[in-house]
């Protein structure tokens, strides 16, 4: 990292090559913990993607609004310190076998960087600034933003491609309830967020953000998350999953 907080990767040239975030990304999702794996998993997931300067010029977003969807570079912030490793235990394969990381999309890379898709639901200025409406985002609140680029489908869809071990979309097999209590507090956190939050709650507990070798288990554990302001409490039952609350912290 270089001393402004820019990441910094090697170059062919045996120098470096500083990287500055163009922008910054809101979110619910305040940690790794439950994040879906992928993005797109979860619709209801809206974030919001702050232009920094020089780059929240209206002008860097001239007719993005004319595109779906937008490729996203970030910096995985909060993995990069831990490291990384040739192989890693990717969560489709049971979290059992291991892979080369390349065959991957593990956040704990040789450099720190991400690349994900977002559809998007609106781009504004407002005071100055300029924001970018995400929906089904799978990023950290906070995450760094290196580069955008619209997603161009003739190009950038491949129907007939390859996915080794992750051909098809993971099944969402878990129905999920609530409980009266956290029902009533899914209406308020709604009028609060101006969100469908309980809708996000289901679609985040359907991907079960369990680790691998937790999942098929009853154990009558109570799992927490953080999302928004509130930390989500749920547990696994015989016919799915049981939301408890959404408590305030």
């Amino acid at each position: 990292m270089n001393l402004d907080g820019s990441p910094s990767f090697p170059s062919g040239a045996g120098g470096s090559v500083a990287l500055t975030p163009i922008g910054v990304v809101s979110s619910p999702y305040k940690e790794k913990f439950g994040i879906p794996r992928q993005p797109g998993l979860v619709k209801a997931a809206r974030a919001i993607l702050t232009l920094l300067p020089p780059c929240n010029q209206p002008e860097t977003v001239r007719g993005l609004e004319g595109f779906s969807h937008i490729w996203i570079i970030f910096v995985f912030h909060a993995t990069q310190r831990q490291g990384w490793k040739p192989t890693v235990r990717p969560p489709r394969l049971g979290g059992n076998a291991r892979m080369g990381v390349f065959a991957t999309r593990s956040t704990f890379r040789p450099n720190p960087i991400g690349l994900t898709v977002a559809e998007l639901r609106g781009v504004r200025t407002q005071g100055g600034c300029t924001f970018l409406e995400l929906g089904g985002a799978d990023l950290l609140d906070g995450t760094p933003v290196l580069d955008i680029k619209p997603y161009l489908p003739y190009a950038d869809a491949i129907p007939d491609a390859c996915a080794g071990f992750a051909q098809e979309a993971p099944s969402m097999p878990l129905a999920v309830r609530f409980s009266i209590l956290a029902s009533e507090q899914c209406r308020r956190k709604q009028a609060q967020w101006n969100t469908d939050v309980r809708q996000l709650v289901e679609q985040v507990l359907r991907q079960d953000p369990r680790p691998s070798y937790q999942q098929g288990r009853e154990n009558g554990r109570v799992y927490a998350m953080r999302l928004y302001d509130f930390d989500l409490r749920w547990r696994y039952v015989a016919d799915g999953i049981e939301v408890l609350e959404l408590a305030d912290s």
